[in-house]
């Protein structure tokens, strides 16, 4: 009796053992994808605020709900799923230059020192102290030769007139735009040369007497 209780055993233990082995074999229990690193970012900043200045005076200020870094070997870039802001300031300290979009990135390449940003979707450039402003769909900014450009359909709205055509390139404070390839038709704004303009954004208003 004690002999068949023993291979009775041993017989159980083996089939246990096979069931097992042949249930960690199964193909249906699926594997782990594998973490793709380069398609991840890298690093996430919220409520992103940056100011650049040069020997105390204030040259630019950005803004981003959400900026989001990746990197590679040769490559790194900045997004901006959420869109940001770009204001920049004139000698004076003024604020001159306002960009906004709906969304963002910021490319540098390490190899040629290559550095552009891009702005996509309602893009709104704003020259405050000219009253002008331009709308586009795409923005490039050369940051190295300080210009700014597109090839997109561009609208130019300014106190003399309005423009449309495509194309455009100006410096980095929209101080020169030029539509490359201007519409035959445009409007003129007949104004009183006399009239006194106000920056309303940098205006501060006289001083009130204690």
């Amino acid at each position: 009796m004690r002999y068949i209780s023993f291979y009775a055993a041993a017989r159980n233990l083996i089939l246990g053992c096979v069931f097992v082995l042949s249930a960690c074999g199964r193909s249906d229990l699926g594997t782990a994808e594998k973490l793709d690193l380069e398609s991840a970012p890298v690093q996430t900043v919220e409520k992103m605020f940056v100011v650049q200045s040069e020997n105390g005076r204030l040259q630019m200020r950005m803004e981003a709900d959400v900026m989001e870094r990746y990197q590679n070997d040769s490559l790194s870039y900045e997004l901006f799923p959420k869109g940001l802001a770009v204001y920049g300031y004139n000698e004076e300290g003024l604020l001159e230059t306002e960009i906004t979009a709906d969304n963002g990135r910021h490319v540098k390449e390490e190899k040629n020192d290559r550095e552009q940003w891009e702005a996509y979707g309602n893009v709104v450039v704003k020259n405050i102290i000219n009253q002008e402003v331009m709308e586009t769909d795409t923005l490039y900014w050369d940051r190295k030769n300080e210009k700014i450009y597109t090839d997109c359909y561009v609208k130019l709205y300014s106190p003399d007139g309005y423009m449309q055509g495509y194309g455009m390139e100006s410096d980095q404070r929209a101080r020169n735009s030029v539509i490359l390839r201007p519409f035959d038709s445009y409007g003129v704004i007949v104004q009183d040369s006399t009239e006194v303009r106000i920056d309303s954004v940098n205006f501060i208003g006289p001083l009130i007497k204690k």
